[in-house]
């Protein structure tokens, strides 16, 4: 997964990221502010499924490159028990993931290489550091988008929730293709030729359904700068849905 958040002037991107991003800006799209506001509902989802619900472990599927405030800084910051596994199937993840992503004493940090396609490996090998039977917060940020329709990504979310129980929590984010749809799909067309992978942008119904199960906590599915922002914080509406649901 490209990696555009810190872009310009950050040091987490390559120079592909770099120029998908350049491509993409000159197609109108701001797109880094779409990451940022993407990273930034992460660390106030984070922070309130620990502050204000009390999960203690997450699994982060399609984490990324290890940046500011991850999962595991956020949670531990405030619960230092906390227990994290981070998923990725790029292996140069892999190796930054290794020498970045290192947890409290008290709690735990863990990495499986595995691709979200296969999510019954992930489980698997996730209840190795997690413990099932209690809520678990599964983050899935700016992540479907990499999964076409063809591979039955709102399936791959199912067996996710089915997997953990009541009160677990799904924080999730979706680039938009109804929020500046037009710029969206100038942008769409340039990744489809530079990516590896095709992007699939997704409507907010669309995005509604990988909420099948929960409750979805209230501002609802809504722009990324929107849900719950920090006093001061940019609200400009950016092109990303984001919300999180409590399993019933």
């Amino acid at each position: 997964m490209y990696e555009l958040r810190d872009y310009p002037g950050g040091k987490d991107n390559y120079a592909v990221d770099r120029e998908v991003a350049e491509r993409i800006i000159a197609t109108g799209n701001p797109v880094t502010h779409n990451a940022r506001a993407n990273r930034a509902f992460l660390g106030r989802a984070v922070r309130h499924l620990t502050a204000e619900v009390g999960i203690r472990q997450f699994l982060d599927l399609g984490t990324g490159l290890p940046s500011a405030d991850n999962t595991h800084e956020v949670a531990q910051r405030i619960a230092p028990e906390s227990r994290i596994v981070y998923t990725d199937n790029d292996p140069i993840v892999l190796v930054h993931a290794r020498a970045l992503l290192t947890g409290s004493a008290l709690g735990s940090t863990t990495y499986i290489h595995a691709d979200v396609r296969d999510i019954e490996r992930i489980l698997d090998e996730a209840r190795q550091t997690l413990d099932f039977s209690r809520p678990v917060g599964v983050i899935m940020a700016g992540l479907m988008h990499c999964v076409p329709d063809e591979d039955d990504p709102a399936g791959i979310v199912a067996k996710v929730l089915a997997a953990v129980p009541s009160g677990s929590h799904l924080a999730l984010s979706q680039p938009a293709a109804d929020i500046n749809a037009n710029g969206m799909a100038r942008a769409a067309s340039v990744m489809d030729q530079l990516m590896p992978v095709k992007i699939t942008y997704r409507t907010q119904d669309q995005v509604t359904r990988f909420f099948d199960g929960t409750e979805l906590l209230e501002p609802g599915l809504v722009p990324a700068s929107l849900w719950r922002p920090d006093p001061g914080a940019d609200t400009t509406p950016r092109s990303v849905w984001a919300g999180v649901g409590r399993k019933a």
